[in-house]
């Protein structure tokens, strides 16, 4: 992928900076990609909405092929409820305070799925179940790689959980993992080492499950980079991944996408120079690009976000070096750009690439998309929780 071709890159100067952009065409191959890939291994893919949370970009999520979706809130399942998608997976441990609203949206006729970890929320789950009158579908979420939460495939738990979910009369749906360790590896040797890591520890968890007695008909794992490295996914049923359909730079770091496949960015004016120290400052701090520096251990530390001219293509060796809350500092890495100011006069419009697609976008309202021969559209994103 390269840059935009054909965007009326005036109707950019019209935009008040910083925005969040959209790259549209970037997207669609982001997509298209995943999809193909999940098609081809034969499983199901429901993405994580997490990552965009707009209406407009699971639509075209859905439109390629997708089945369901995962959410990270109960605001982002009702949104997407009332948008049609009845398919949801809440892909965080269920707890009691949040048990009426995830109520309320299965008596809307929401096919909501629900997680556990533990006894102790399995508890709550089937005793608020019983108080109300509703089976919940709920699936147990299993530990493939120490990253964060999760059963581990071999714990007595496992089984302890699904027996206290079987005479509650909850629905046992399926096992889930997700392996966030795989952000930690950049060759293609590590990353389908960890992908067959998860692949066999949430089937391992499923088998145990199946052989104690115990449904288990979903075996759901993913992130982006295991998604995009499995060879193969046998006793899979679905996999879920979110970050794709934007990229961001760490993922590149990670070695899953170019640059010229990051679909988000952030647009921003050149508001000033320090030229003794070979500075930019641009009205993109880290209100704009959020604090997250996720490629500071990785290979290749790009500050906040990698410089790129207004028609998306990079500008070689400048990175956004720094942030203040509404100030971002850009700068030559290496030796000072003594030509800093002729080079980025004050008015210039920049795109800022992010290390964390996710991260970013949750900065702002909603997205400018952009694509050939037409003027942006604002897609409006959900915020909150």
């Amino acid at each position: 992928m390269t840059s935009i071709q054909n965007v009326p890159l005036a109707s950019l100067q019209t935009l008040e900076t910083p925005a969040a952009l959209i790259d549209v065409p970037r997207m669609q191959h982001n997509i298209h990609r995943m999809q193909s890939r999940m098609n081809a291994l034969g499983v199901r893919f429901r993405p994580h909405v997490k990552t965009s949370k707009c209406v407009e970009v699971v639509r075209a999520q859905i439109d390629a092929g997708a089945t369901g979706i995962t959410v990270s809130t109960l605001k982002e399942a009702a949104r997407f409820f009332d948008d049609g998608v009845t398919d949801i997976l809440y892909a965080v441990g269920m707890v009691a305070s949040k048990l009426p609203a995830a109520l309320a949206l299965r008596r809307r006729g929401c096919d909501l799925k629900i997680v556990t970890d533990s006894v102790a929320s399995a508890q709550a789950i089937v005793a608020f179940g019983a108080e109300f009158g509703e089976t919940f579908d709920v699936w147990i979420e299993i530990d493939t790689d120490g990253h964060r939460s999760g059963i581990r495939p071999e714990e007595d738990a496992l089984l302890d959980v699904a027996r206290v979910l079987r005479e509650g009369g909850a629905i046992l749906g399926g096992v889930m993992t997700h392996a966030g360790s795989s952000y930690d590896f950049d060759t293609p040797e590590a990353l389908e080492a960890v992908a067959e890591q998860e692949r066999a520890g949430c089937v391992r968890a499923a088998t145990r499950l199946r052989d104690a007695g115990f449904p288990c008909p979903v075996v759901s794992v993913g992130s982006t980079p295991t998604a995009l490295a499995a060879r193969q996914l046998d006793g899979v049923t679905e996999v879920r991944a979110g970050v794709y359909v934007f990229f961001d730079l760490v993922m590149h770091n990670v070695g899953v996408c170019t640059t010229g496949e990051l679909a988000l960015s952030v647009l921003t004016t050149v508001i000033g120079h320090q030229a003794d120290k070979g500075w930019a400052i641009v009205d993109a701090g880290w209100m704009a690009m959020s604090r997250d520096r996720g490629t500071q251990k990785q290979k290749h530390d790009f500050g906040y976000g990698q410089v790129c001219r207004i028609d998306g293509s990079v500008v070689p060796g400048y990175t956004l070096s720094g942030a203040n809350q509404e100030h971002g500092i850009l700068s030559r890495d290496g030796a000072p750009d003594t030509d800093i100011v002729a080079r980025f006069p004050i008015g210039t419009l920049l795109r800022i690439m992010p290390n964390h697609a996710c991260a970013t976008g949750a900065q702002f309202p909603e997205y400018h998309a952009i694509a050939p021969d037409r003027d942006p559209a604002v897609w409006p994103r959900l915020h909150g929780w």
